[in-house]
Protein backbone atom coordinates (compact mmCIF):
# COMPACT_ATOMS: atom_id res chain seq x y z
CA UNK A 1 0.00 0.00 0.00
CA UNK A 2 2.97 2.60 0.99
CA UNK A 3 4.78 1.63 -2.40
CA UNK A 4 0.76 2.38 -4.12
CA UNK A 5 1.01 5.22 -2.64
CA UNK A 6 4.28 6.44 -3.35
CA UNK A 7 3.98 5.60 -7.07
CA UNK A 8 1.08 7.76 -6.93
CA UNK A 9 2.50 10.98 -5.65
CA UNK A 10 5.05 10.72 -8.24
CA UNK A 11 2.88 10.83 -10.89
CA UNK A 12 1.04 13.95 -9.72
CA UNK A 13 4.23 15.40 -8.24
CA UNK A 14 2.50 17.15 -5.13
CA UNK A 15 2.66 17.20 -1.73
CA UNK A 16 0.39 14.08 -0.24
CA UNK A 17 -1.88 16.23 1.81
CA UNK A 18 -3.20 17.78 -1.30
CA UNK A 19 -3.53 14.74 -2.84
CA UNK A 20 -5.80 13.67 0.18
CA UNK A 21 -7.67 16.69 0.31
CA UNK A 22 -8.44 16.34 -3.59
CA UNK A 23 -9.91 12.80 -2.32
CA UNK A 24 -12.08 14.18 0.12
CA UNK A 25 -13.74 16.90 -2.17
CA UNK A 26 -14.08 14.02 -4.82
CA UNK A 27 -16.38 12.21 -2.35
CA UNK A 28 -18.32 15.36 -1.26
CA UNK A 29 -17.89 16.52 -4.83
CA UNK A 30 -20.10 13.31 -5.38
CA UNK A 31 -22.86 14.41 -3.11
CA UNK A 32 -23.01 17.21 -4.03
CA UNK A 33 -23.61 17.03 -8.06
CA UNK A 34 -26.28 14.73 -7.19
CA UNK A 35 -28.21 17.25 -5.65
CA UNK A 36 -27.86 19.32 -9.29
CA UNK A 37 -29.74 16.97 -10.61
CA UNK A 38 -32.33 15.74 -8.33
CA UNK A 39 -33.44 18.56 -6.80
CA UNK A 40 -35.14 19.92 -9.91
CA UNK A 41 -36.60 16.51 -10.18
CA UNK A 42 -37.79 16.51 -6.98
CA UNK A 43 -39.45 20.20 -6.76
CA UNK A 44 -41.42 18.56 -10.17
CA UNK A 45 -42.62 15.61 -8.30
CA UNK A 46 -45.16 15.19 -6.54
CA UNK A 47 -43.23 14.90 -3.49
CA UNK A 48 -42.89 19.11 -3.10
CA UNK A 49 -46.14 21.07 -2.64
CA UNK A 50 -46.81 24.50 -0.33
CA UNK A 51 -46.69 28.28 -1.91
CA UNK A 52 -45.05 29.06 -5.07
CA UNK A 53 -45.89 32.66 -4.47
CA UNK A 54 -46.76 32.72 -8.15
CA UNK A 55 -43.61 31.59 -9.58
CA UNK A 56 -43.34 29.39 -12.33
CA UNK A 57 -41.68 25.61 -11.51
CA UNK A 58 -38.64 26.31 -13.64
CA UNK A 59 -38.35 29.72 -11.27
CA UNK A 60 -38.68 27.82 -7.98
CA UNK A 61 -36.10 25.81 -9.31
CA UNK A 62 -33.19 28.35 -10.07
CA UNK A 63 -34.00 30.72 -6.69
CA UNK A 64 -33.20 27.20 -4.46
CA UNK A 65 -30.25 26.22 -6.62
CA UNK A 66 -29.09 29.63 -6.90
CA UNK A 67 -29.38 30.20 -3.39
CA UNK A 68 -26.67 28.32 -2.31
CA UNK A 69 -24.40 30.00 -4.61
CA UNK A 70 -25.55 33.39 -3.26
CA UNK A 71 -25.10 32.59 0.31
CA UNK A 72 -21.73 30.66 -0.53
CA UNK A 73 -20.17 33.31 -2.61
CA UNK A 74 -20.99 35.89 0.38
CA UNK A 75 -19.70 34.03 3.14
CA UNK A 76 -16.37 32.84 1.60
CA UNK A 77 -14.62 36.68 2.52
CA UNK A 78 -15.16 36.37 5.87
CA UNK A 79 -14.16 32.45 6.03
CA UNK A 80 -11.22 32.71 4.02
CA UNK A 81 -10.20 36.01 6.21
CA UNK A 82 -11.05 33.99 9.43
CA UNK A 83 -8.74 31.13 8.61
CA UNK A 84 -6.16 33.38 7.62
CA UNK A 85 -6.31 35.33 11.20
CA UNK A 86 -6.77 31.98 12.83
CA UNK A 87 -3.60 30.67 11.00
CA UNK A 88 -5.45 27.16 10.66
CA UNK A 89 -7.50 25.64 7.47
CA UNK A 90 -8.25 22.03 8.66
CA UNK A 91 -11.12 23.30 11.14
CA UNK A 92 -12.46 25.49 8.86
CA UNK A 93 -13.37 22.47 6.32
CA UNK A 94 -14.21 20.02 9.28
CA UNK A 95 -17.35 22.67 9.89
CA UNK A 96 -18.28 22.83 6.69
CA UNK A 97 -18.52 19.12 5.74
CA UNK A 98 -20.50 18.57 8.93
CA UNK A 99 -23.07 20.83 8.07
CA UNK A 100 -23.08 19.02 4.78
CA UNK A 101 -23.58 16.21 5.64
CA UNK A 102 -26.36 17.16 8.38
CA UNK A 103 -28.50 19.38 5.72
CA UNK A 104 -28.12 16.16 3.43
CA UNK A 105 -29.70 14.00 5.99
CA UNK A 106 -32.54 16.88 6.13
CA UNK A 107 -33.50 16.81 2.30
CA UNK A 108 -35.17 13.13 3.09
CA UNK A 109 -37.95 15.48 5.51
CA UNK A 110 -38.66 18.19 3.32
CA UNK A 111 -41.63 18.24 1.64
CA UNK A 112 -42.08 22.13 0.76
CA UNK A 113 -40.59 24.43 -1.62
CA UNK A 114 -39.84 26.63 1.51
CA UNK A 115 -38.23 23.77 3.32
CA UNK A 116 -36.17 23.01 0.60
CA UNK A 117 -34.87 26.65 0.41
CA UNK A 118 -34.24 26.52 4.01
CA UNK A 119 -31.60 23.27 3.45
CA UNK A 120 -30.16 24.69 0.39
CA UNK A 121 -29.32 28.25 1.92
CA UNK A 122 -27.65 26.05 5.00
CA UNK A 123 -25.50 23.75 2.43
CA UNK A 124 -24.25 27.14 1.06
CA UNK A 125 -23.16 28.64 4.30
CA UNK A 126 -21.21 24.80 5.09
CA UNK A 127 -19.56 25.06 1.80
CA UNK A 128 -18.32 28.45 2.53
CA UNK A 129 -16.23 27.30 5.22
CA UNK A 130 -14.91 24.57 2.84
CA UNK A 131 -13.69 26.52 -0.25
CA UNK A 132 -11.65 29.34 1.11
CA UNK A 133 -9.77 26.68 3.36
CA UNK A 134 -9.09 23.92 0.71
CA UNK A 135 -7.74 26.65 -1.77
CA UNK A 136 -5.76 28.38 0.78
CA UNK A 137 -4.16 25.27 1.77
CA UNK A 138 -3.72 23.81 -1.32
CA UNK A 139 -1.93 27.42 -2.12
CA UNK A 140 0.52 26.95 0.85
CA UNK A 141 1.74 23.66 0.39
CA UNK A 142 2.95 24.71 -3.58
CA UNK A 143 5.37 26.94 -4.97
CA UNK A 144 5.19 29.80 -7.76
CA UNK A 145 7.01 26.98 -9.85
CA UNK A 146 4.74 24.26 -8.84
CA UNK A 147 1.66 25.87 -7.96
CA UNK A 148 -0.59 25.40 -11.49
CA UNK A 149 0.48 21.53 -11.16
CA UNK A 150 -1.11 21.71 -7.71
CA UNK A 151 -3.96 23.45 -8.15
CA UNK A 152 -4.71 21.35 -11.22
CA UNK A 153 -4.35 17.92 -9.25
CA UNK A 154 -6.53 19.08 -6.78
CA UNK A 155 -9.14 20.58 -9.41
CA UNK A 156 -9.06 17.37 -11.17
CA UNK A 157 -10.14 14.77 -8.17
CA UNK A 158 -12.35 17.09 -7.18
CA UNK A 159 -13.98 17.32 -10.13
CA UNK A 160 -14.22 13.57 -10.88
CA UNK A 161 -16.63 13.64 -7.96
CA UNK A 162 -18.30 16.24 -9.15
CA UNK A 163 -18.92 14.69 -12.62
CA UNK A 164 -19.69 11.59 -11.53
CA UNK A 165 -22.88 12.14 -9.92
CA UNK A 166 -24.56 13.55 -12.96
CA UNK A 167 -24.11 10.31 -14.43
CA UNK A 168 -25.88 8.23 -11.89
CA UNK A 169 -27.90 10.76 -9.74
CA UNK A 170 -31.14 10.11 -12.25
CA UNK A 171 -30.61 6.54 -12.58
CA UNK A 172 -30.86 6.35 -8.52
CA UNK A 173 -34.02 8.44 -8.67
CA UNK A 174 -35.59 6.11 -11.64
CA UNK A 175 -34.64 2.73 -10.22
CA UNK A 176 -36.76 3.40 -6.49
CA UNK A 177 -37.90 2.67 -4.59
CA UNK A 178 -35.98 0.20 -2.82
CA UNK A 179 -36.26 -2.09 -0.36
CA UNK A 180 -33.60 -2.27 2.83
CA UNK A 181 -32.36 -5.01 4.18
CA UNK A 182 -33.96 -4.67 7.20
CA UNK A 183 -37.41 -4.64 6.00
CA UNK A 184 -38.18 -0.93 4.99
CA UNK A 185 -39.10 1.01 1.40
CA UNK A 186 -37.18 4.22 0.27
CA UNK A 187 -37.85 6.49 -2.48
CA UNK A 188 -35.13 6.37 -5.12
CA UNK A 189 -35.26 10.20 -3.65
CA UNK A 190 -34.56 9.64 0.00
CA UNK A 191 -32.16 7.25 -1.68
CA UNK A 192 -30.18 9.90 -3.89
CA UNK A 193 -30.17 12.44 -0.33
CA UNK A 194 -28.26 9.27 1.79
CA UNK A 195 -26.01 9.17 -0.68
CA UNK A 196 -25.27 12.82 -1.02
CA UNK A 197 -24.81 12.20 2.96
CA UNK A 198 -22.42 9.28 3.35
CA UNK A 199 -20.07 10.78 1.03
CA UNK A 200 -20.31 14.28 2.93
CA UNK A 201 -19.59 11.59 6.32
CA UNK A 202 -16.55 9.85 4.01
CA UNK A 203 -14.89 13.34 3.16
CA UNK A 204 -14.91 14.61 6.89
CA UNK A 205 -13.19 11.24 7.86
CA UNK A 206 -10.41 11.66 5.22
CA UNK A 207 -9.82 15.23 5.98
CA UNK A 208 -10.04 14.11 10.35
CA UNK A 209 -7.73 11.52 9.03
CA UNK A 210 -5.35 12.69 6.66
CA UNK A 211 -4.52 16.17 6.60
CA UNK A 212 -2.69 18.65 8.64
CA UNK A 213 -2.51 22.10 8.77
CA UNK A 214 1.72 23.26 7.42
CA UNK A 215 3.79 24.50 9.64
CA UNK A 216 4.34 27.81 7.75
CA UNK A 217 0.64 29.31 8.34
CA UNK A 218 0.53 32.24 9.89
CA UNK A 219 -1.96 34.40 10.96
CA UNK A 220 -1.19 37.46 8.56
CA UNK A 221 -4.76 39.11 7.52
CA UNK A 222 -5.61 42.14 9.06
CA UNK A 223 -9.24 43.12 9.77
CA UNK A 224 -10.48 44.80 6.49
CA UNK A 225 -12.62 42.79 4.29
CA UNK A 226 -12.44 45.33 1.51
CA UNK A 227 -11.72 43.90 -1.81
CA UNK A 228 -9.08 45.91 -4.43
CA UNK A 229 -10.39 47.10 -7.42
CA UNK A 230 -8.02 49.54 -8.25
CA UNK A 231 -4.81 48.08 -9.06
CA UNK A 232 -2.67 49.66 -6.60
CA UNK A 233 0.66 49.48 -8.64
CA UNK A 234 -0.90 52.37 -10.99
CA UNK A 235 0.31 49.74 -14.14
CA UNK A 236 -3.35 48.78 -14.95
CA UNK A 237 -6.97 50.52 -14.46
CA UNK A 238 -8.28 47.42 -12.16
CA UNK A 239 -6.00 45.02 -9.47
CA UNK A 240 -5.44 41.62 -11.27
CA UNK A 241 -6.99 39.18 -9.02
CA UNK A 242 -10.46 41.68 -8.74
CA UNK A 243 -10.37 41.12 -12.52
CA UNK A 244 -9.65 37.28 -12.41
CA UNK A 245 -12.55 37.43 -10.18
CA UNK A 246 -14.59 39.30 -12.68
CA UNK A 247 -13.31 36.76 -15.32
CA UNK A 248 -14.49 33.86 -12.43
CA UNK A 249 -18.01 35.30 -12.08
CA UNK A 250 -18.83 35.20 -15.84
CA UNK A 251 -17.00 32.00 -16.59
CA UNK A 252 -19.02 30.10 -13.74
CA UNK A 253 -22.23 31.86 -14.85
CA UNK A 254 -21.65 30.34 -18.54
CA UNK A 255 -21.46 27.19 -17.48
CA UNK A 256 -23.98 26.87 -14.64
CA UNK A 257 -27.00 28.10 -16.54
CA UNK A 258 -27.36 24.73 -18.03
CA UNK A 259 -28.62 23.09 -14.86
CA UNK A 260 -31.82 25.04 -14.61
CA UNK A 261 -33.13 24.17 -17.75
CA UNK A 262 -33.14 20.71 -17.86
CA UNK A 263 -37.01 19.96 -18.66
CA UNK A 264 -36.36 22.71 -21.65
CA UNK A 265 -33.54 21.23 -22.58
CA UNK A 266 -34.54 17.53 -22.70
CA UNK A 267 -38.38 18.58 -24.42
CA UNK A 268 -35.96 20.13 -27.41
CA UNK A 269 -33.22 17.43 -28.10
CA UNK A 270 -36.14 14.66 -26.92
CA UNK A 271 -34.03 13.14 -24.70
CA UNK A 272 -34.23 12.01 -21.48
CA UNK A 273 -32.58 12.52 -17.66
CA UNK A 274 -30.00 10.08 -18.31
CA UNK A 275 -28.54 12.45 -22.22
CA UNK A 276 -28.80 15.53 -19.47
CA UNK A 277 -26.44 14.11 -16.65
CA UNK A 278 -24.08 12.54 -19.47
CA UNK A 279 -24.36 16.47 -21.55
CA UNK A 280 -23.80 17.85 -17.99
CA UNK A 281 -20.78 15.86 -16.74
CA UNK A 282 -19.50 16.64 -20.30
CA UNK A 283 -17.92 19.48 -18.83
CA UNK A 284 -16.99 17.83 -16.01
CA UNK A 285 -15.10 15.06 -18.26
CA UNK A 286 -12.85 17.36 -20.34
CA UNK A 287 -11.81 19.43 -17.08
CA UNK A 288 -10.83 16.29 -15.45
CA UNK A 289 -8.90 15.46 -18.26
CA UNK A 290 -7.05 18.32 -18.56
CA UNK A 291 -6.66 20.48 -15.37
CA UNK A 292 -3.49 18.76 -14.85
CA UNK A 293 -1.84 18.90 -17.61
CA UNK A 294 -2.57 22.40 -18.06
CA UNK A 295 -1.85 23.35 -14.39
CA UNK A 296 1.42 22.30 -15.51
CA UNK A 297 1.81 23.52 -18.19
CA UNK A 298 1.00 27.28 -17.15
CA UNK A 299 4.16 26.77 -14.62
CA UNK A 300 6.41 26.42 -17.38
CA UNK A 301 4.65 28.82 -20.07
CA UNK A 302 2.76 31.17 -17.82
CA UNK A 303 -1.18 32.01 -16.58
CA UNK A 304 -1.92 34.42 -19.25
CA UNK A 305 -1.98 32.87 -22.34
CA UNK A 306 -4.41 30.03 -21.14
CA UNK A 307 -6.21 32.28 -19.39
CA UNK A 308 -6.77 34.39 -22.04
CA UNK A 309 -6.97 31.35 -24.39
CA UNK A 310 -9.79 29.94 -22.25
CA UNK A 311 -11.91 32.93 -22.68
CA UNK A 312 -11.95 33.00 -26.42
CA UNK A 313 -13.00 29.33 -26.46
CA UNK A 314 -15.84 30.01 -23.80
CA UNK A 315 -17.60 32.34 -26.74
CA UNK A 316 -18.38 30.21 -29.35
CA UNK A 317 -19.03 27.25 -27.12
CA UNK A 318 -21.29 28.74 -24.32
CA UNK A 319 -23.57 30.46 -27.93
CA UNK A 320 -23.99 27.40 -30.16
CA UNK A 321 -25.77 25.76 -27.18
CA UNK A 322 -29.00 28.19 -27.62
CA UNK A 323 -28.87 26.72 -31.48
CA UNK A 324 -27.70 22.88 -31.07
CA UNK A 325 -30.86 20.14 -32.19
CA UNK A 326 -29.24 17.10 -31.44
CA UNK A 327 -28.25 14.92 -27.83
CA UNK A 328 -24.62 14.44 -29.31
CA UNK A 329 -24.12 17.99 -30.77
CA UNK A 330 -24.78 19.29 -27.22
CA UNK A 331 -22.72 17.07 -25.96
CA UNK A 332 -19.60 18.07 -28.06
CA UNK A 333 -20.22 21.99 -26.96
CA UNK A 334 -20.42 21.49 -23.62
CA UNK A 335 -16.95 19.18 -23.82
CA UNK A 336 -15.64 22.27 -25.33
CA UNK A 337 -16.70 24.38 -22.85
CA UNK A 338 -15.23 22.14 -20.59
CA UNK A 339 -11.99 22.52 -22.01
CA UNK A 340 -12.72 26.53 -21.77
CA UNK A 341 -12.99 26.40 -18.31
CA UNK A 342 -9.87 24.36 -17.56
CA UNK A 343 -7.40 26.73 -18.97
CA UNK A 344 -8.91 29.47 -17.46
CA UNK A 345 -9.90 27.93 -13.48
CA UNK A 346 -6.53 26.17 -12.48
CA UNK A 347 -3.97 28.97 -14.40
CA UNK A 348 -6.51 31.73 -12.59
CA UNK A 349 -6.03 30.35 -9.17
CA UNK A 350 -2.52 29.79 -9.67
CA UNK A 351 -2.15 33.90 -10.21
CA UNK A 352 -4.18 34.74 -7.76
CA UNK A 353 -1.86 32.25 -5.24
CA UNK A 354 1.57 34.15 -7.14
CA UNK A 355 -0.26 37.40 -6.43
CA UNK A 356 -0.97 36.40 -2.85
CA UNK A 357 1.10 37.48 0.53
CA UNK A 358 2.17 35.66 3.33
CA UNK A 359 -0.80 34.52 5.42
CA UNK A 360 -3.21 36.08 2.76
CA UNK A 361 -4.21 32.99 0.76
CA UNK A 362 -7.66 32.45 2.35
CA UNK A 363 -8.72 36.07 1.46
CA UNK A 364 -7.03 36.82 -1.68
CA UNK A 365 -8.11 33.28 -3.44
CA UNK A 366 -11.25 33.47 -1.84
CA UNK A 367 -11.87 36.70 -4.21
CA UNK A 368 -11.91 34.22 -7.66
CA UNK A 369 -14.29 31.30 -5.22
CA UNK A 370 -16.78 33.42 -4.27
CA UNK A 371 -16.78 35.05 -7.74
CA UNK A 372 -16.83 31.44 -8.95
CA UNK A 373 -20.03 30.65 -6.47
CA UNK A 374 -21.83 33.78 -7.52
CA UNK A 375 -21.89 32.96 -11.02
CA UNK A 376 -22.73 29.53 -10.30
CA UNK A 377 -25.98 31.28 -8.65
CA UNK A 378 -26.36 34.00 -11.26
CA UNK A 379 -26.03 31.25 -13.87
CA UNK A 380 -29.49 29.24 -12.99
CA UNK A 381 -31.29 32.41 -11.91
CA UNK A 382 -30.75 34.02 -15.15
CA UNK A 383 -31.87 31.23 -17.38
CA UNK A 384 -34.92 30.67 -15.32
CA UNK A 385 -35.58 33.44 -16.02
CA UNK A 386 -34.51 34.24 -19.59
CA UNK A 387 -35.73 30.90 -21.47
CA UNK A 388 -39.44 31.89 -21.19
CA UNK A 389 -38.33 34.54 -24.25
CA UNK A 390 -37.19 31.75 -26.16
CA UNK A 391 -34.39 28.60 -25.54
CA UNK A 392 -31.52 30.69 -27.22
CA UNK A 393 -31.66 33.40 -24.69
CA UNK A 394 -29.44 32.25 -22.00
CA UNK A 395 -26.75 31.29 -23.93
CA UNK A 396 -26.72 34.63 -25.49
CA UNK A 397 -26.99 36.07 -22.63
CA UNK A 398 -23.82 34.14 -20.85
CA UNK A 399 -21.83 35.02 -24.17
CA UNK A 400 -22.31 39.00 -23.67
CA UNK A 401 -20.84 38.22 -19.95
CA UNK A 402 -17.75 36.06 -21.38
CA UNK A 403 -17.26 38.50 -23.93
CA UNK A 404 -16.66 41.34 -21.33
CA UNK A 405 -14.51 38.78 -19.10
CA UNK A 406 -12.08 38.29 -21.94
CA UNK A 407 -11.82 41.88 -22.76
CA UNK A 408 -11.20 42.39 -19.21
CA UNK A 409 -8.26 40.00 -19.43
CA UNK A 410 -6.80 40.64 -22.42
CA UNK A 411 -6.34 44.90 -20.90
CA UNK A 412 -5.83 43.97 -17.22
CA UNK A 413 -3.84 41.16 -16.80
CA UNK A 414 -0.48 40.46 -17.36
CA UNK A 415 2.03 37.80 -16.29
CA UNK A 416 4.14 38.70 -13.19
CA UNK A 417 6.39 35.41 -12.64
CA UNK A 418 9.47 34.18 -15.01
CA UNK A 419 8.09 31.20 -16.28
CA UNK A 420 10.28 28.32 -15.39
CA UNK A 421 10.42 23.96 -15.75
CA UNK A 422 8.84 22.75 -12.53
CA UNK A 423 10.78 20.42 -10.41
CA UNK A 424 8.50 17.97 -9.23
CA UNK A 425 9.18 17.87 -5.15
CA UNK A 426 7.47 15.21 -2.80
CA UNK A 427 6.87 16.05 0.35
CA UNK A 428 7.73 13.52 3.20
CA UNK A 429 5.73 15.74 5.74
Amino acid sequence: MRSLLRRVLAQFAVDRRVLALAFARMADGIGNSFLIIVIPLYVASATVDGRTFGLEEAMIIGIILSLFGFLNSSFQPFTGRLSDRVGKRKPFILIGLGGLAMTNVAYIFAETYLSLVVIRGLQGVSVAFIIPASIALVNELATAQDRGGNMGVYNTFRLVGFGAGPIVAGAVVNLGPYTLPAGPTISGFDAAFSIAAITAVASYLLVTVLISDPDATRANASADLSISIRDQSGSHLLDPIFTLGVASLFMATSIALFATIQPQVNARLDQGSTWFGLQFAAFILAQVLLQTPIGRACDRYGRRPFILGGMLLLLPTTLVQGFVTTSELMFVARLLQGIAGAMVFAPGLALAGDLAGEGESGSKLAVLTMAFGFGIAIGPLSSGALVGYGFAMPFVFATALAAIGTLLVYTQIEETLETTQPLPVLSND
